[in-house]
């Protein structure tokens, strides 16, 4: 596992990767700053009007409640763009890796795996249908942790770990998608669920960067490539290139 994440980092800066790189950063910077502001609006007016809006919706007996909430989308709100950043990059990286995922799947596979058969790319529409998936559930389970990181400082253990089984589980099932059906990906996902989910501390912990986590679509495409193909068994037909040199 530690050999794969260290040929997805090398490879992350070699020539063929270096053109998604920048599209994907690119990208990530373009909706990490247009969601975050729009969250910050929203935070913002919840905080005000929304409070109201839901209490004549709710009734009364839920006026305590709206209040602590209310308090708690107050402090988010003051936090603003900065906030929503933080919150917001794993969701964003789950729907750019989506965009690109067959681009970095095939240059992982030319380099380490020539002599086994290619991935077949995924249909378009496939594959950006499990990123808004991934993306939503991301915020989904935030926004449920989020009380705990307010008032306790488990809630980043548990924002660290529900980072891990989400991007653990998204990039594996891209990368097995290209040589299986959605429910064969899915399938082989929950058998080696440990395995995943321990491959994806290292997205989490690579996602927890600041500005580095830019490039987490490439890292870690790149990075579940590599667990799928080792997952799949050994393969006797495989060349590795440093093989094919000698």
């Amino acid at each position: 596992m530690l050999d794969a994440a260290i040929k997805a980092l090398s490879q992350m800066i070699s020539p063929p990767m270096r053109s998604i790189l920048w599209r994907s950063i690119g990208l990530a910077l373009v909706l990490i700053t247009v969601l975050a502001i729009g969250l910050q609006r929203l935070l913002s007016w919840f905080a005000t009007s929304g409070e109201v809006w839901l209490e004549g919706l709710l009734g009364p007996g839920w006026h305590a409640s709206l209040e602590v909430l209310s308090w708690i989308v107050s402090i988010a709100a003051g936090l603003g763009v900065v906030f929503g950043g933080i919150f917001l990059m794993p969701a964003i990286t789950s729907l750019v890796a989506s965009l690109f995922v067959d681009d970095v799947a095939d240059i992982v596979e030319r380099e380490h795996y020539p002599a086994e058969q290619p991935g077949l790319a995924l249909p378009f529409s496939q594959a950006i249908l499990e990123g808004v998936k991934t993306a939503l559930l991301t915020i989904l389970v935030y926004l449920a942790a989020l009380p705990l990181v307010l008032f306790a400082g488990a809630g980043f253990l548990i924002f660290f770990l529900a980072t891990a089984w989400l991007l653990g589980r998204e990039y594996f099932e891209l990368a097995a998608m290209r040589f299986r059906s959605p429910e064969e990906a899915k399938a082989m996902r929950r058998d080696n669920a440990a395995t995943i989910f321990t491959a994806g501390l290292f997205i989490a912990a690579f996602v927890s960067i600041p500005i580095v986590n830019l490039a987490t679509p490439i890292f870690g495409m790149a990075f579940m490539v590599h667990m799928h193909k080792r997952l799949s068994g050994p393969r006797p037909e495989l060349i590795e290139p440093a093989r094919q040199m000698r």
